[in-house]
C-alpha cells in the first residue's frame, strides 16, 4: 500500500480508502466485517462511511453502515489500527427520516455526533466531515446554480464554531468537507482562518473520468491552500469497470436494482466510456483499474474511496495501487475527456 500525508494533520492515510455505503443494504453484515478483515490486512487504514449509509437512504436501513462498523470494532479491538472518516447529513427532502431534515447547526451536529459514536462503538471520529452544503448547490448530478429559496442557511461560523467543542471535547479529530463548490471551500478556509476556527483539510466529491469538474476550480484549492481530496465514486458506479457495458444489467448491481441511481448515464457517457475501455484494452489494462490508477496519480488526491460488493472487486480495487500509467495512457485519456467533457457531473 501507498500513503499520502494530509497538510494541517498528522494523518497519513492509505492511498486506497475503504468505501462502505452497501453494507447494510447490498451487503449484510458478515460480509461487511469480512471486507474490513481484508483491507486492514492489506494496509487500507482510512474507512470512510456516513450516518446517512447504506445507500439509497431510507428510514428502515438508516445508520446501519456505521452500526456494523461498531460491531468490527467491538470484536475485532483494532481501532487504533483504522483512521476513520464519517458524515453528517446536509438538508434535503431525501433525508427527512434524519432528525426531521438534518441542518448544519448546534442541535443538529450535537444529535449527530453522538449517534455515529454510539453506532460506531467509539470515543471518537478521525475525520468529520459536512456530506454536503447547507445552502442549495448542484449536487448529485445537477450542473447549475440557482440562487436560493426558502429557508436561510445556517452560517458557516455557526457549524465551525460548533466543529470546533467537538474538536476541543475530543470527539472529532479533524473536520472535511463533501460535495462543495470552490465558492464553498474558500469561504470555510477564510471564516476559519478570520475566527480562529477549525480549517477544512479534505474534500470529498464525485471525481471520475466521467466527471472531473473538480479539476477545473477545487484542485487549484487544494494545490495552493493545503487541502487534499477523498474522491468517491471512482467507478461511476460500476460504469468505469465496463459492468454495464452494451446494456448490460448484472444481477443484484446498483444502477440494476435502482433507477434513481442514474447519475452516470448523461449524453455522451456511453461513448465515453467505449473509447476508455478501448484505451485500457489496447494498454493490456484491466478497464476497472485504469479507471481508479488514473485518479490514484492525480496530485490532489489524499485516499481514493473504492466500494465493492464482492471480495473479487474488492481486491482487484486495492490492487490498482501498484497501476501506474503510461504517458501514452494518461495523453490518451485527455483526448477522450477533451472530446467529450464531463458528460456526468
Amino acid at each position: 500500500m501507498k500513503y499520502r500525508d494530509i497538510p494541517h494533520t498528522d494523518l497519513n492515510i492509505s492511498l486506497i480508502g475503504l468505501g462502505t455505503m452497501t453494507w447494510g443494504e447490498q451487503n449484510t453484515e458478515a460480509e461487511g466485517h469480512e471486507q474490513m478483515d481484508y483491507a486492514l490486512g492489506e494496509g487500507v487504514n482510512f474507512w470512510d462511511t456516513a450516518e446517512m449509509y447504506p445507500v439509497p437512504p431510507i428510514a428502515e436501513t438508516c445508520h446501519r453502515t456505521e452500526s456494523i462498523i461498531g460491531t468490527w470494532f467491538a470484536s475485532r479491538k483494532q481501532r487504533d489500527k483504522v483512521i476513520l472518516a464519517s458524515k453528517i447529513a446536509g438538508p434535503g427532502p431525501h433525508i427527512t427520516h434524519i432528525r426531521g431534515g438534518s441542518r448544519m447547526n448546534r442541535d443538529h451536529i450535537m444529535q449527530a455526533i453522538e449517534g455515529s459514536l454510539q453506532r460506531l462503538q467509539t470515543d471518537y471520529i478521525d475525520l468529520y466531515q459536512l456530506h454536503w452544503p447547507d445552502r442549495p448547490v448542484p449536487t448529485f448530478g445537477t450542473r447549475d446554480y440557482s440562487p436560493p429559496k426558502g429557508a436561510e442557511p445556517v452560517p458557516i461560523e455557526e457549524t465551525l464554531g460548533v466543529l470546533a467543542e467537538l474538536i476541543e471535547q475530543g470527539k472529532i479529530r479533524y473536520v472535511g468537507l463533501s460535495n462543495e463548490t470552490p465558492w464553498g471551500a474558500m469561504k470555510f478556509l477564510q471564516i476559519a482562518e478570520r475566527e480562529g476556527l477549525p480549517r477544512m483539510v479534505t474534500i470529498q466529491n464525485s471525481y471520475n473520468l466521467l466527471n472531473r469538474t473538480f479539476d477545473s476550480g477545487l484542485s487549484e484549492i487544494c494545490e495552493e491552500e493545503g487541502m487534499r481530496s477523498l474522491p468517491y465514486s471512482p467507478l461511476a458506479f460500476g460504469r468505469l469497470a465496463g459492468k454495464y457495458r452494451h446494456g448490460a444489467k448484472p444481477e443484484g448491481a446498483r444502477i440494476t436494482l435502482w433507477e434513481r441511481f442514474a447519475r452516470y448515464n448523461g449524453p455522451n457517457s456511453d461513448a465515453a466510456i467505449e473509447e476508455y475501455a478501448k484505451i485500457a484494452e489496447d494498454a493490456g489494462l484491466d478497464f476497472a483499474q485504469m479507471s481508479l490508477a488514473w485518479i490514484n496519480q492525480r496530485h490532489h488526491v489524499a485516499s481514493n474511496l473504492i466500494g465493492a460488493t464482492t471480495m473479487e472487486q474488492l481486491k482487484s480495487n486495492i490492487d490498482s495501487v501498484n497501476v501506474e500509467l503510461s504517458g501514452e495512457v494518461r495523453k490518451a485519456i485527455d483526448t477522450v475527456h477533451h472530446r467529450y467533457p464531463n458528460p456526468c457531473p
